[in-house]
């Protein structure tokens, strides 16, 4: 599916503020609908909004929701930092003051990966201006009961930061998602320029696991605050963040549903765009 809308024509950038400190943030606005959608990317090395859902755009856009992909402070076009504290709260801050400054009183969110755990801190942080929550592969901290921690994916995608080099990258991806077949070299060619053009994002990066390795808290004891419907999607053969995890938030948020993809990574939305869209298209009907 190509995107009705580029990358390039939907750009904006705003400047918030969070914990007193100022960031410039990068985000695209595609639509004119009423009501809109928040789409927040994971962690990887050269992720963007753009690039993690741009299978997913035009489906929301035509459902008339305007559509919000917010590149988190040190990621694409938006601000570097170096976070010694919880970058999930940090995220959580900066998406608030995107909606501030675009006068957007309440939001679904849609989060992968760490986008998920920036959409569950928003949710805690700001109960009365959630609509919905859709979280994939991603939503708590905390140790997986039957993997070993950190994840074989997790610890490629740490290789990559400190080396981003095309062999490494080839090595993620192929954990990242169930079929890596279905990536071009196009596609990785891409992926490996957005990281090279932005190395202050990948140092800073490694900067701050050193200055603070749980960059994602463990939420688990304050999910049963999150009133918002939440679907939570994950795939079953998902390397990088183990399906229990989902398991633990679907028991800790009282009004959940879980859907699990099989022949699916880390990547559902990616991956599955067309079950994907559909599904939470009639969640977020409903």
């Amino acid at each position: 599916m190509t995107p009705a809308y580029s990358e390039t024509s939907t750009s904006q950038f705003v400047d918030v503020s969070v914990d007193g400190a100022p960031y410039r943030i990068h985000y695209n606005d595609i639509g004119a609908g009423q009501r809109a959608v928040v789409m927040l990317h994971g962690s990887g090395p050269g992720a963007t909004g753009w690039a993690n859902f741009n299978r997913n755009i035009d489906p929301f856009v035509a459902a008339g929701y305007r559509v919000l992909l917010i590149n988190c402070p040190g990621w694409g076009q938006s601000d570097p930092v170096v976070c010694t504290g919880s970058r999930s709260e940090l995220n959580a801050g900066a998406v608030k003051g995107v909606l501030d400054a675009l006068g957007i009183e309440k939001a679904d969110l849609v989060g992968n990966s760490m986008g998920g755990h920036s959409a569950v801190a928003f949710a805690l942080a700001n109960p009365a201006r959630v609509g919905k929550l859709v979280l994939m592969g991603g939503g708590t901290g905390g140790p997986s009961l039957y993997a070993p921690m950190p994840t074989e994916g997790i610890k490629l995608l740490q290789g990559l930061y400190r080396d981003p080099i095309i062999e490494k990258l080839k090595a993620m991806m192929n954990v990242f998602v169930y079929d890596a077949s279905a990536l071009t070299e196009a596609q990785m060619q891409m992926r490996l320029d957005n990281m090279r053009s932005r190395l202050d994002h990948l140092e800073n990066f490694v900067k701050s696991l050193t200055a603070n390795p749980r960059q994602f808290p463990d939420q688990n004891a304050r999910l049963h605050e999150i009133a918002a419907p939440t679907l939570i999607v994950w795939g079953r053969d998902d390397r990088f963040v183990p399906m229990d995890v989902g398991l633990r938030l679907l028991a800790g948020i009282p009004n959940s549903q879980l859907h699990v993809f099989a022949r699916c990574g880390h990547w559902a939305q990616w991956e599955h765009a067309d079950v994907f869209n559909e599904m939470v298209l009639n969640f977020l009907s409903r």
